[in-house]
């Protein structure tokens, strides 16, 4: 089962249960608010342990991909040439960055609007993306970076069509061509 079907399921299963909550209680509310904040805490906690990892491990390991074009636009796809540390931790930052961007939205959810119930299911999601995030996998759990955990990275959709970044040696010559001709 692909990641976007078991967050969906866990979403719908997670808001069933909450219904069974008794949110009107300060008390029980409390409890909530304080394990969707211990939730994002832990999540934060091993983001930036995963950013240290990469850090001391310092894999400088050239890695050559080509980034798609953004459909939208005009623009021909982009040679990209980093390293495994650099690519690693960008990837960690976007899972930081996601995981800010969720406190804020939840924080307006519920002390502007008052929901609850969301803060229920997102501490749950939380501790799911951890689980499910390809830095944590490689330098948390061990796990060897070959097949899904190759990077780049390929993106999964909900519906498990992997799409993501070129890395065939074609696709790099071409791209390297192209930054050639605009140089001259």
């Amino acid at each position: 089962m692909s990641a976007g079907v078991q967050n969906l399921v866990i979403s719908l299963g997670a808001m069933q249960l909450a219904r069974k909550i008794p949110f009107d209680d300060p008390e029980t509310l409390n409890y909530v608010r304080i394990g969707y904040v211990a939730s994002q805490l832990v999540v934060l906690g091993v983001y930036y342990y995963i950013s240290a990892v990469i850090k001391k491990k310092n894999d400088q390991t050239v890695l050559k991909y080509v980034e798609p074009a953004n459909p939208m636009s005009q623009d021909a796809p982009q040679l990209v040439t980093t390293t495994v540390r650099d690519y690693d931790l960008s990837e960690t930052s976007k899972l930081l960055r996601s995981t800010y961007m969720s406190l804020a939205m939840m924080a307006v959810m519920h002390f502007y609007f008052h929901f609850t119930q969301p803060l229920f299911v997102q501490g749950l999601m939380g501790i799911k993306n951890l689980y499910d995030a390809k830095p944590v996998k490689i330098h948390l759990f061990g796990a060897e970076a070959k097949d899904e955990l190759k990077r780049p990275f390929k993106v999964a959709s909900m519906f498990g069509a992997a799409s993501g970044p070129q890395t065939d040696a074609a696709a790099i010559a071409e791209a390297e061509k192209r930054i050639g001709k605009k140089d001259d």
